[in-house]
């Protein structure tokens, strides 16, 4: 540990990893800053434009060879102005720019997609959603006629010859809320449970970069712009499903607010209350933002305090609570079913999220293989707490990168898990470094609660 506390990430390892690490650091820089930032711009847009050329022939998923056949000319379009940026003089190269840029490109490679498949399926097309899209309206619709966006245990089971694996509702009941358009007004464009996605991610985007902007460099900023937009299985996902975008657009809001608590000299109070109101309200949609709601939490109680971690948590529980409380007291069985057993391979029906992962191919390879892969995940799950509170993060950008590390063990774990939840920790990965804020100041580790001596103190 350093005299102020923060950790040295590559102490352990000696001057080799020391030298490795800055040798890393030093190529990814230079990488990110060639020509002004535009050369990984070309990249990224060239790669995505032919990522989308594939798609658009090679998927037997409708919904997937639309998005693409719309996408590749808004990823083409993009890399022409990004050579045009290139070359054509400094001030076309600008962040300002590139940013602008980036939201004209997400809303060609992605908004317009969406609202044409949208609008295609009100009008009665197939095959213009992915299958998350009908469970969150059903859900909307089940929540209004009987209280709960699940059904039973019984209920599944009468269900299942009809629909299938659709009977369940794997997210938590705050997801319901994008399927009640749908519900009172039918089936319009408009209604579609992605166009609420879109509006939710769009201004939780934004938001979160408003909010670092005058803290984290113009040109870093844009890199997390687009790798929250345009990285194509971001694009790909909310313009076809959506479901997971608004859940990590909050949880980055939420990192962002933290940010700012730790560089407001008031101590932060609104700031830790906004970051678990958004946390709080991702975790209500979907599990997947627990590691951030836990890892966020380790870090306020041991860096900000108890008051700051009351200010957090309060809301950051009570809003998963509050929603799925009264519903699990009423139907416990049928909440098990749905967010327990069937994530993880036990239900009725089989999930369709089955990509050759480690954790689904042990699954179905070995003897007992689901209840292996549930064992390894709940083990990984207490060695990451175990570490977390053994070695607390020293920042938020140290946050970033533990949820990086939990969603990519839980994804690979998961019995049943998908590729397309990778953007979760590319997302976290590479928004940490616009989280790493110079000013931040580095607290003595201490315990919620209780103050920390220290050799500045009198005897």
């Amino acid at each position: 540990m350093r005299r102020d506390g923060s950790y040295r990430e590559c102490e352990a390892g000696g001057s080799d990893a020391r030298l490795t690490g800055v040798t890393l650091t030093g190529i990814a820089r230079a990488t990110h800053r060639a020509g002004r930032g535009t050369v990984v711009d070309i990249a990224l847009y060239a790669v995505s434009a032919g990522y989308a050329g594939i798609i658009a022939f090679n998927t037997g998923m409708p919904a997937h060879a639309q998005w693409g056949r719309i996408a590749v000319f808004g990823y083409l379009a993009l890399t022409v102005l990004a050579v045009v940026q290139r070359f054509a003089g400094r001030g076309l190269a600008r962040p300002a720019v590139r940013m602008v840029l980036v939201f004209a490109g997400w809303a060609a490679t992605t908004l317009l997609p969406l609202l044409i498949e949208a609008a295609q399926r009100a009008a009665g097309a197939s095959g213009r959603a992915q299958d998350e899209v009908t469970v969150v309206e059903m859900a909307g619709a089940r929540l209004v006629d009987t209280g709960s966006p699940y059904l039973s245990h019984d209920g599944i089971v009468g269900a299942l010859p009809s629909l299938g694996y659709l009977a369940y509702v794997p997210y938590n009941p705050g997801i319901a809320v994008f399927g009640l358009p749908r519900r009172y007004a039918g089936d319009q464009w408009w209604t579609d449970a992605r166009v609420g996605f879109a509006l939710v991610t769009a201004a939780a985007i934004v938001a979160a970069l408003v909010l670092l902007r005058r803290l984290a460099p113009a040109s870093v900023l844009v890199r997390a712009a687009q790798v929250a937009t345009l990285f194509p299985v971001c694009a790909l996902t909310l313009a076809t499903g959506g479901d997971d975008l608004p859940v990590l657009a909050l949880c980055l809001l939420g990192l962002a607010f933290a940010v700012r608590a730790r560089v407001d000299d008031r101590g932060g109070a609104v700031w830790w209350l906004l970051s678990g109101l958004v946390v709080g309200d991702a975790a209500a949609m979907k599990l997947f933002a627990l590691p951030v709601l836990v890892v966020l939490a380790v870090f306020v109680g041991f860096r900000a305090g108890g008051r700051s971690l009351g200010w957090y948590l309060t809301p950051a529980l009570a809003l998963p609570v509050v929603t799925l409380g009264p519903i699990a007291l009423r139907d416990p069985d049928g909440v098990l079913e749905n967010l327990v057993r069937y994530p993880l391979g036990r239900g009725l029906a089989e999930s369709p999220a089955a990509s050759n992962l480690p954790g689904h191919l042990i699954a179905v390879l070995l003897p007992g293989g689901q209840v292996v892969a549930a064992g390894l995940l709940v083990a990984a799950g207490l060695a990451f707490v175990i570490h977390l509170l053994v070695r607390p993060p020293a920042d938020v950008a140290t946050v970033a990168w533990r949820v990086t590390a939990a969603m990519l063990l839980a994804i690979c774990l998961a019995p049943a898990t998908r590729f397309g939840y990778l953007l979760y920790p590319a997302a976290y990965a590479v928004w940490a470094v616009a989280l790493r804020i110079p000013r931040e100041p580095v607290d003595k580790v201490r315990h919620v609660g209780v103050r920390v001596a220290t050799a500045m103190d009198p005897a």
